[in-house]
């Protein structure tokens, strides 16, 4: 299983230390924060960033993310669609395989029909203009009660009915349990569709009092992130994992010791070997 850095674990750092940070850290792959892109790009080139991957010899593996995608006004879905080819041709020119896409919020009296018809439409949409640059797009559903998508169990039934090869699901840890998504929605997955797994643990308090500032490095907290993996044992996953972790506490701390402490949290976690060899993607 190959071990990412999410850019949101060093918020507060430029997308060049992030990758500077991942490549003495022994990283294999980098999810690219899209804010930290854009301002990297106000400077530099698509050209340079590939050639800062190269020579730190890291993979990009996702832009995240593109923020509420559903159930927005025609004007904002306009946006959202400009969004989604600005980033999917920059990550066709970087070789990343994913852009990372989140729901929009729980509308008023908003049902299940209405949430998965939308949910639908969108992602078949945004997968069309992302599959002329070979991309694909990782749908990350939010355990916050003010997410139209909260769980994978839903989030499954949304990505199947979908039905292109180009979209499929994140699993986060934390909005795993946030939501209180089902063991058995991971047993029913097909590995192939589970494009991103985001690790982090949480602060033991009640689900409805999580918020992501609560979020911890990997085996400091309560969720159950052994049990997660034995669910991906299960259904043969092993490709991935990156750790995403939005602490005020640790944006404020030196990238390069947040990103070592964070790798070896994970490998100690998911009883991954040391040099994390193997996966494949």
């Amino acid at each position: 299983m190959k071990i990412a850095l999410n850019g949101a674990t060093t918020m507060h750092a430029d997308l060049e230390t992030d990758i500077k940070a991942a490549s003495e850290a022994g990283y294999e792959l980098i999810e690219i924060w899209a804010a930290k892109l854009r301002e990297f790009l106000k400077t530099k080139t698509v050209e340079d960033l590939k050639t800062l991957l190269e020579v730190h010899s890291l993979q990009p593996y996702s832009i995240n993310s593109i923020e509420h995608i559903t159930f927005r006004t025609a004007e904002d879905y306009e946006s959202i669609k400009a969004e989604c080819l600005e980033l999917s041709e920059i990550a066709g020119e970087i070789g990343s395989p994913y852009v990372v896409v989140v729901p929009g919020k729980m509308p008023d009296g908003g049902s299940k029909d209405q949430i998965i018809q939308e949910s639908v439409k969108v992602l078949d949409e945004l997968g069309g203009i992302a599959e002329n640059y070979n991309v694909s797009l990782a749908f990350e559903f939010l355990g916050q009660t003010d997410c139209s998508v909260q769980t994978l169990d839903l989030c499954n039934e949304i990505v199947e009915r979908v039905n292109r090869e180009n979209i499929g699901n994140v699993i986060d840890t934390f909005h795993f349990y946030a939501g209180n998504s089902s063991f058995e929605a991971i047993e029913k997955m097909n590995p192939e569709k589970l494009f991103i797994f985001h690790i982090n643990d949480a602060e033991d308090l009640p689900r409805a009092d999580l918020t992501d500032a609560h979020r911890l490095y990997p085996g400091e907290g309560i969720l159950p992130l052994k049990e997660i993996k034995a669910k991906f044992d299960q259904i043969g996953y092993d490709r991935m994992v990156s750790i995403e972790i939005f602490r005020p506490e640790y944006w404020n701390q030196d990238p390069f010791e947040v990103a070592r402490k964070a790798r070896r949290a994970t490998i100690e976690v998911l009883g991954l070997q040391s040099s994390v060899a193997g996966g494949s993607w």
